[in-house]
């Protein structure tokens, strides 16, 4: 305790010294950052100045830094929360480092976040059902096959769908593979392969694509078909939509269902496959294979209540 007081006086900020708007915005110039990471800063940080500004405070100390997280924590997921307190974290450190203004937020955690998945995932038979619902003597239908079947037998996220183009789909080894630009990753050096019915359904959408417009180097893989936006590449919003538009038609409606929950389903069932966690590691494409470890302990937890849940109603029925 003694050390925390130590820390919280030493972050004390002398009295002529000043949070300014234009410091956030100096800030916000310096991060090298990717855009998203720079927009998701910009609105925590306006956030913030918001509090200040909103209760009169223009020498913040740590213990303002706090009622802030707290007041987060009354209105945003415990996700959103760390998120805003590590853009905090960065901003006071730049300050310190350049000699603006202490350190006042280096030892404010973020919220604890739950190492558990906020999406569910489909069983096998659910992921039949949901491709009973497509009608696939369409164009849009074959096409929303072709990205739910990539989708679940690959287990990718839907920005990597979205920017895939036709050219990705490239030989490797004695398989088709997809080439994709990966979670923060700058260029497609990463890969997918396509199992044999997978590759079926997109050669199938893809040919009769053709029919109605040719498909030339550099088109997306997957496009508009609504009069609107015809021909436009799909973007992560309308690729969501129609997957959560087929979950309703097989009857799955949850708020924990999203397109996202087909990626949750391919590395989930690669586990109940029996496939070990190194190799579902490589096939998510996982950095780290302590996230692939969630998914092995949740089935563990699964499995150990189903039986014993299997034991007492043997005993009881």
């Amino acid at each position: 305790m003694a050390n925390d007081l130590q820390v919280i006086e030493q972050a004390t900020p002398a009295q002529g010294q000043t949070i300014t708007e234009e410091l956030y915005r100096k800030f916000i110039a310096f991060c090298d950052a990717k855009p998203q990471t720079v927009k998701a800063y910009t609105v925590a940080l306006q956030a913030l100045f918001g509090y200040l500004q909103g209760h009169g405070i223009t020498h913040p100390d740590t213990d303002n830094i706090i009622r802030f997280k707290a007041d987060l924590e009354r209105a945003y997921s415990p996700a959103t929360v760390s998120l805003y307190m590590t853009a905090c974290r960065l901003f006071f450190r730049w300050t310190a480092q350049r000699g603006i203004y202490p350190n006042i937020a280096d030892h404010v955690k973020g919220a604890r976040i739950e190492r558990d998945h906020k999406r569910d995932y489909l069983t096998a038979a659910q992921v039949k059902e949901v491709f009973q619902t497509i009608d696939r003597a369409t164009l849009t239908g074959k096409r929303d096959y072709a990205i739910i079947a990539l989708m679940t037998a690959g287990g990718l996220r839907d920005i990597e769908v979205s920017r895939a183009n036709v050219e990705d789909i490239r030989p490797a080894g004695e398989h088709m593979a997809l080439y994709v630009q990966g979670k923060g990753r700058d260029e497609k050096a990463d890969c997918i392969t396509i199992p044999a019915e997978v590759e079926k359904a997109l050669r199938d959408y893809l040919n009769a694509r053709a029919e109605d417009t040719p498909i030339e180097k550099g088109s997306p893989l997957f496009t508009s078909e609504s009069n609107h936006g015809k021909g436009e590449r799909l973007t992560t919003r309308s690729i969501s939509r129609l997957v959560k538009a087929h979950f309703a038609e097989a009857g799955l409606k949850s708020d924990r269902l999203t397109a996202h929950s087909l990626r949750h389903t391919a590395i989930t069932l690669s586990l109940l496959a029996g496939r070990t966690a190194q190799e579902t590691q490589t096939f998510a494409r996982h950095s780290d294979i302590s996230t692939t470890m969630i998914y092995a302990h949740n089935i563990e937890k699964m499995t150990a209540k189903t039986a014993c849940g299997n034991a007492v109603a043997a005993a009881i029925f």
